[in-house]
């Protein structure tokens, strides 16, 4: 082995999920940056994500032998590597042409699964012909009202039947349109506007720009069988329109009896919700705010995990979507009550920077530090992740 490497720069590689965010905001315009990476009105809801996990520390025990070398899971019957899933993003397409197939092809690489959205710029369809596992679905509950309350849900949910996905996951915090200011400020809007400033910023991202006119996977493809940008306004138009203030817990009853696998509510941010899901036979629940995107002002999501957790945890599988940058934060959430944690953000900044193989990267880098985290903590398994291990930040540890 050589005693040093000579590089002509002195610029490493990514090693962090931050080092592949920074990539990613040079890597796309500043339009679809908007889209990616900003939340709803003043984001304090969003900031909060993140803040909240600087709340606690690790508590480290040495000389306990123990090294963390299996961190898998199951969840909703499927076995993972890691307890890291790849949450539901729409419209993953405007990151990287790949999109979501490029997602669940990295995640099944890395060991984990993809939960695909309905609002993705690949179908379920194609996603599963170019998958080798059983991924998960995510479901928008949307009414087509000419054709019946149910009739388009229903559809979708036999379409992801056909298509092999393991277990569903319904999201129900997006009864309308979150306000989101800053994608509206840099013309990410329906239609999205263009002026001269923001074509030119475009311009200045030419392999973006060169694979946006061939793929054009910027359409929501379960609603329309085609790309470019009028389909994409087309989708979205009809995606707003089919959008349910009046979604009740009838609905969901209705889904539960009318989907036979698994299946998940996502966007649950109080126990008492979280328990009336369980009741109405839910299998998990997605403790999650839609990553700050839609009500500012709600709740951190690990701010609302341990309630829920403990109220639920005996008898569903619990999960955390927000906020998640580092393998501590990840075992700060499994601390908490959760069983594993979703991403979004990570792997699209992984997607934008380097295709499907930056967001496997991403998903290494996870598995990575939480194993690391945890033989520094002196932890070897994952079920002996419990509050004992955390200490409230700058507190005096206790004797």
């Amino acid at each position: 082995m050589p005693a040093f490497r000579y590089k002509l720069s002195s610029r490493s590689g990514p090693i962090t999920v931050e080092d592949y965010r920074r990539r990613a905001k040079r890597a796309v315009p500043d339009m679809v940056w908007a889209y990616v990476d900003y939340g709803a009105e003043g984001m304090e809801t969003l900031d909060a994500n993140r803040s909240a996990f600087d709340r606690y520390m690790l508590r480290t025990r040495v000389l306990t032998g123990n090294e963390a070398t299996d961190i898998s899971v199951t969840v909703a019957g499927q076995d993972l590597s890691m307890p890291v899933l790849f949450a539901p993003t729409g419209l993953a397409g405007l990151s990287h042409w790949t999109g979501e197939l490029g997602a669940g092809q990295a995640a099944e690489r890395a060991g984990t699964l993809s939960i695909v959205t309905t609002a993705g710029s690949y179908s379920f369809d194609e996603v599963a012909a170019g998958t080798k596992r059983d991924h998960f679905f995510q479901l928008y509950p949307w009414a087509d009202l000419a054709t019946g309350r149910h009739d388009l849900t229903s559809a979708l949910m036999e379409r992801a039947r056909k298509s092999g996905y393991a277990a569903m996951f319904v999201t129900v915090d997006v009864p309308i349109h979150g306000n989101r200011e800053t994608e509206r400020k840099r013309g990410m809007g329906n239609p999205p506007v263009l002026t001269p400033a923001r074509v030119a910023n475009a311009a200045l991202h030419p392999k973006w720009w060169a694979a946006f006119l061939r793929h054009q996977r910027i359409s929501v493809r379960n609603l329309v069988d085609t790309g470019g940008a009028r389909a994409a306004v087309s989708s979205l138009t009809a995606q707003y329109r089919m959008m349910r203030p009046e979604l009740n817990w009838d609905d969901f009853a209705w889904m539960r009896a009318n989907w036979k696998g698994p299946l998940f509510i996502k966007g649950v941010l109080d126990a008492d919700d979280a328990q009336r899901a369980v009741a109405l036979g839910a299998d998990g629940v997605v403790v999650s705010n839609h990553g700050g995107r839609q009500l500012n002002c709600a709740p951190a999501a690990l701010d609302a995990l341990p309630a829920i957790a403990k109220r639920v945890g005996g008898s569903a599988q619990v999960l955390l979507d927000g906020g998640v940058r580092r393998g501590t934060d990840v075992v700060k959430a499994l601390c908490l009550g959760a069983d594993a944690v979703c991403i979004g953000r990570p792997y699209l900044y992984g997607l934008a920077a380097a295709g499907p193989e930056g967001a496997k990267h991403v998903a290494d880098i996870f598995r990575d530090e939480i194993t690391r985290c945890m033989t520094l903590m002196g932890v070897a398994k994952l079920e002996d992740l419990d509050e004992s291990r955390l200490l409230p930040a700058n507190s005096v540890v206790p004797g």
